[in-house]
């Protein structure tokens, strides 16, 4: 019996192993996108945060859906 289990460890390592070396060969080094950082904003009416290019903005406020500027009016 500890034999079986012996040899289904060595499997499953091998197979790990495998798809390991595997994955990192076919990987391409793409360099990272130059992301701009962008200001984050908080939703007056339930408080989640959110980039400011996706806020809603009314009378200064800030608003993650325009449901939400109108529930505040």
């Amino acid at each position: 019996m500890s034999k079986i289990i012996t040899i289904v460890l060595l499997v499953i390592l091998g197979v790990y192993l495998f798809r390991r070396l595997a994955g990192q060969r076919g990987a391409t080094s793409k360099p990272p996108e130059n992301k701009a950082a962008e200001d984050m904003v908080r939703c007056k009416v339930c408080g989640v945060n959110l980039p400011r290019s996706e806020a809603v903005l009314s009378k200064g406020r800030f608003y993650c859906c325009d449901e939400h500027r109108r529930a505040d009016s």
